[in-house]
């Protein structure tokens, strides 16, 4: 089969199957509550932990994201997988390994991903991370080496090992995902979740429509929100109100240790980069805002959308369009909502050479995604300085 066919719609009965009953809200974060006790000096760890692989594209905010994963005592990083995106694979390996052994956490295995998308050239964003992907921070060269098994084959026998125990946690294109899914028709039904830095519902970053993690690779995205895994999808919608401060930089100059040392000159760093290239905002913190969510999903408000990904687009490709009976052509509203259980998902009408005779993707709507809508931007600081300068 190949990949035309595979990022095709599924048959209304295989998705209301693999989505009907997915979305409980609290089945996301992780089952341990941890004290303040916990959080200061040695972490530790040990039975109950939330376990999880994260995927990356390192990336200033994809690296202080991983800072914060490991900085967090909840979490059992099974592994980490790096993927070309900010930066050619080539450079988001190496500083996948360095900020594991910054946060001295050397024995998570790191496997090299994808090259390039699946279908397209890879684009960057260099302009944003700068050319060594940290803006350029620089650390010396990790000691550490990449497991020898491939990422997708490494997320792939992971999940396998625990069933229905694993999150993914991705903070770059969906391609290491999506070749797992294509190589292992189970593996969707295996996995726990998958919590995505990616997309929006209210206009792009990289071209007015898309976001930059889905632009890259639209039909890997396409395959992931199409696959069944329940999704939670934190994108541009709530992390464009994460925007770092002098004020975020100095706290961690401040604080204790070499996580909180790195930390400081990844943000001073994105800082200038950002006015080197003369960006009127300042650096947000999207990727570290999606393994919060999933620390706590308080800090956020979800909704839930049938949420799928515009592959073929000329101006548009990498766009994410949220379904709901509240949004779209119908503005239903609770009152009427009743009157439209079976709300029909349309794509674009058929041309005259077309041999399809309907635009109809979906005859009844089934969310597929928690979408985040709002967040709590101060809390989210709280969490993310205090845990990366040792303070909380």
């Amino acid at each position: 089969m190949d990949l035309e066919q595979n990022i095709s719609r599924m048959t209304r009965r295989q998705f209301v199957t693999a989505t009907g009953a997915l979305f409980v809200l609290d089945s996301f974060g992780p089952r341990v509550r941890v004290t303040r006790g916990q959080l200061s000096g040695k972490l530790e760890r040990g039975p109950g932990l939330s376990r999880v692989i994260i995927d990356t594209d390192p990336g200033v905010d994809d690296a202080l994201a991983l800072l914060l994963a490991m900085r967090s005592p909840e979490l059992k990083i099974e592994a980490i997988t790096a993927v070309a995106g900010n930066v050619p694979l080539e450079l988001t390996l190496p500083n996948a390994l360095r900020m594991v052994e910054i946060a001295g956490r050397s024995e998570i295995p790191v496997a090299a991903g994808a090259k390039a998308p699946l279908l397209r050239r890879l684009v960057t964003a260099t302009y944003v991370h700068g050319e060594n992907g940290l803006g350029g921070a620089a650390f010396p060269e990790p000691r550490t080496t990449a497991v020898a098994e491939p990422a997708a084959e490494l997320i792939r026998s992971i999940v396998k090992k625990y069933p229905g125990e694993v999150t993914l946690i991705t903070i770059g294109p969906l391609t290491n995902v999506a070749a797992a899914l294509q190589s292992d028709s189970e593996l969707a039904g295996r996995v726990r979740r998958i919590v995505m830095m990616g997309g929006s519902l209210s206009g792009g970053n990289i071209t007015p429509a898309a976001e930059f993690n889905i632009y890259v690779d639209p039909e890997a995205a396409r395959i992931v929100f199409q696959s069944g895994m329940p999704v939670t999808m934190v994108g541009l919608d709530v992390t464009r109100r994460t925007a770092l401060t002098e004020e975020h930089v100095r706290a961690l100059e401040a604080g204790r240790g070499g996580v909180s040392q790195a930390a400081a000159a990844l943000a001073r760093n994105a800082i200038e980069q950002h006015r080197r290239a003369g960006f009127a905002a300042r650096p947000n913190m999207h990727d570290p805002l999606a393994v919060a969510a999933f620390l706590d999903s308080s800090l956020l408000k979800w909704k839930d959308y049938y949420v799928d990904v515009e592959t073929r687009g000329e101006l548009t490709a990498g766009e994410t369009l949220g379904y709901s009976p509240r949004t779209g052509g119908s503005e239903q509203r609770s009152a009427t909502e009743k009157q439209f259980p079976n709300l029909l998902i349309r794509g674009s009408a058929p041309t005259l050479a077309s041999s399809e005779s309907s635009s109809v993707l979906r005859d009844k709507f089934v969310p597929n995604a928690k979408v985040a809508v709002d967040v709590d931007s101060a809390r989210f600081f709280d969490m993310l300085i205090g845990r990366l300068s040792g303070k909380q």
